[in-house]
């Protein structure tokens, strides 16, 4: 498989995985295929999706959190950079989230589009419509880095040097928890 192959540039790289905790589909497969090369994997998931995205063993370590959003700030909080892989709505979601933080000043992270035949092509082409639009300037457009393959992908991100057009300096996106 092509993820599988592509792995190896986390393992070789030597690249730990912080991810979203489930042991099934695509992120299954790439985080046994990182935990298997060596590397550290970090599953970060909401208690009740454990039912549903955990079967089977898990690998590395799992890290229980009460819900989505304190999945995302405890993913964020773990991570270098962030990288989507082809996938459905969480992956969007997730991704849309972390650019506007970016945009936003909450974190300066590379965050990174593996591309695989052109994917995200059409996500790429509604994003330039919009700063064509004026909605997204074109500085703010700079922090996504898309490439086909997880050699250049990785490449880039290394490379990434962060927009500073940002609204704010490193906001904080927990709120205080007032009981």
């Amino acid at each position: 498989m092509y993820f599988l192959f592509e792995t190896c540039q986390m393992v070789s790289r030597k690249i730990d995985l912080v991810y979203g905790g489930g042991s099934i589909g695509l992120m299954g497969l790439v985080s046994q295929a990182v935990h298997d090369g060596g590397r550290h994997v970090i599953g970060i998931i909401p208690k009740t999706l454990m039912p549903r995205e955990l079967t089977g063993e898990t690998v590395g370590e799992v890290r229980a959190v009460a819900d989505m959003h304190q999945r995302k700030a405890e993913m964020a909080k773990h991570s270098d950079a962030f990288i989507a892989l082809p996938g459905g709505y969480g992956t969007l979601e997730e991704l849309l989230e972390v650019i506007t933080w970016a945009q936003l000043g909450i974190h300066d992270k590379p965050v990174g589009l593996l591309n695989v035949d052109g994917y995200y092509n059409s996500l790429l082409s509604f994003i330039d419509k919009a700063v064509e639009e004026g909605f997204i300037s074109p500085t703010a457009r700079e922090i996504i880095v898309s490439e086909p393959t997880a050699k250049e992908l990785v490449k880039k991100l290394e490379e990434y040097a962060p927009c500073h057009e940002s609204v704010a300096s490193k906001l904080c996106w927990e709120m205080e928890r007032t009981g």
